[in-house]
């Protein structure tokens, strides 16, 4: 990892990063408890990890990276990311957005804000996604 992207991970953790990541562990361990929600916990689990060090990866779907679609990038996707949309996908996007609109009103804070908005678009909808270096 490049020494800025360690400085923005950082900055990051102490700018709302931490609370959005815990969030996140929440609803994966929630959908874990459940076992019927396995699918959607690993899914919790790997955008975690990525709202908790969002800077030096990004989040691409599956089907783009590996030329190919599989069960979470097909019907079966689209409708496990319906029921989590419906579940947690609202509320977490909600709680990205809110950060964002705080960190928005300072100047150091915009770059942190655009990239909780991207948070955002992913929490609405997350089955299907990998998270791989830039």
């Amino acid at each position: 990892m490049a020494p800025v992207s360690i400085l923005l991970n950082l900055l990051w953790i102490v700018l709302g990063g931490l609370w959005m990541a815990a969030g996140w562990v929440i609803a994966g361990i929630i959908m874990a408890i459940t076992i019927i929600g396995l699918p959607w916990a690993k899914a919790a689990f790997t955008i975690a990890g990525y709202t908790l060090l969002p800077f030096g990866q990004k989040a691409v779907r599956r089907d783009s990276l590996t030329g190919q679609q599989d069960i979470g990038t097909g019907p079966l996707g689209l409708i496990g990311n319906l029921i989590w949309l419906v579940l947690a996908g609202w509320w977490l996007a909600l709680g990205h957005l809110v950060t964002a609109v705080v960190l928005a009103v300072t100047i150091i804070g915009i770059p942190f804000a655009w990239a909780h908005l991207k948070l955002a678009g992913i929490a609405l909808w997350p089955i299907g996604r990998e998270i791989v270096p830039i």
